[in-house]
């Protein structure tokens, strides 16, 4: 199946999305290095040289124009297409570290990225059309139909139950109450971006959709879904070990983003079953990807840990965020990892 132009659109932003987000990164790790290297006190054991370090502000200026770019690919594209996409800022993060970083990247870690560059092209193949929308007002009927409405009040009954019951009695000791938080929040919040994304283009066209209360309702959704699904992705991110956290936030957040499109946006409406069942199977084939290169990547530093210290430390699942700091404060605070470490992590697979 051919793309069309608004798909096309949207496949070019995602990409560049991945592509900034990714570098960001490598960016900022290096702009830290460096400001630890002058002030002689790295940002995890407070120090807030790196602000003044200009590096670092490059890094945080590619996030942002990465994440600009992503959040304009909802306006063109559909989620099932630009979501899993994600995937591929841990392939250029991978990928510039083993080139400007010297970190070894593993052969298995190597296939993984093949496999989620794979998985990709075939969702691009196979993705749905986007449908035209004209008005903000046909956004809201979709988002009110039953079925939608069913889904949205599931994730809130799920969401109370997991903040109110859950988090104070194993929070810190689950790894899938945080990430079941963010996941479930994270796809309100992709439809809402999707929502308004798309009134602002329309906006922008010149039909003007501010003048409707639904657009600015979208905007306040987004922006409490966006600091809850921050606010519990950060406390996962404190509690366990990003290595897990990564790969399970990003197969629980894009299973449950496309779900929430295909249901709103009759994304798969139109398509044969055949185009389906390749989008899913190429969806499988980026979530083993992402599996494989993240637990190579922990694998890698449980060996460090038992044997002598590798020659450059491993960018580990900082790849797909960016809490450096707390990693950095580890190193600084312990000097290196230890063996109850590697073990409690390798429970939690």
């Amino acid at each position: 199946m051919g793309l069309s132009e608004e798909n096309l659109i949207g496949l070019i932003l995602a990409l560049v999305s991945s592509g900034f987000i990714g570098a960001s990164f490598i960016i900022k790790k290096q702009g830290l290095k460096r400001a630890a290297a002058v002030s002689g006190v790295r940002a995890g054991v407070g120090g807030y040289y790196y602000l003044l370090e200009p590096l670092w502000w490059v890094g945080m200026i590619t996030m942002i124009v990465g994440e600009v770019a992503n959040f304009v690919a909802y306006a063109f594209a559909p989620a099932v297409l630009v979501t899993p996409l994600g995937a591929l800022s841990v392939i250029v993060s991978a990928t510039l570290a083993q080139l400007i970083l010297k970190e070894k990247l593993h052969q298995l870690g190597i296939l993984g990225c093949v496999m989620c560059i794979a998985g990709s092209i075939i969702i691009v193949i196979h993705a749905p059309k986007e449908q035209p929308i004209n008005s903000v007002l046909e956004i809201w009927d979709m988002a009110t139909q039953p079925a939608f409405l069913a889904y949205v009040a599931s994730i809130t009954v799920l969401v109370f139950i997991l903040v109110f019951h859950f988090v104070p009695r194993c929070g810190h000791t689950n790894v899938l109450v945080y990430t079941a938080i963010c996941s479930l929040m994270g796809s309100l919040t992709v439809m809402s971006v999707k929502a308004l994304g798309t009134s602002l283009k329309l906006t922008f066209q010149g039909e003007n959709q501010l003048i409707y209360p639904e657009t600015w309702f979208f905007m306040l959704v987004v922006a409490i879904c966006v600091i809850m699904q921050m606010n519990y992705l950060n406390k996962a991110l404190d509690t366990f070990n990003t290595a897990v956290v990564s790969p399970i936030y990003y197969v629980m957040f894009t299973t449950l983003t496309i779900l929430a499109s295909v249901i709103m946006f009759k994304d798969w409406d139109g398509q044969s079953g055949g185009t389906v069942v390749s989008e899913i199977c190429g969806f499988i084939v980026v979530l083993s990807g992402m599996i494989l290169l993240h637990a190579t990547k922990e694998f890698e530093r449980c060996t460090s840990f038992r044997g002598s210290a590798p020659s450059s430390p491993s960018l580990s699942a900082r790849l797909y965020n960016g809490n450096e700091d707390f990693f950095i404060k580890h190193d600084e605070e312990s000097g290196s990892p230890s063996e109850s470490m590697c073990s409690r992590r390798q429970e939690l697979h």
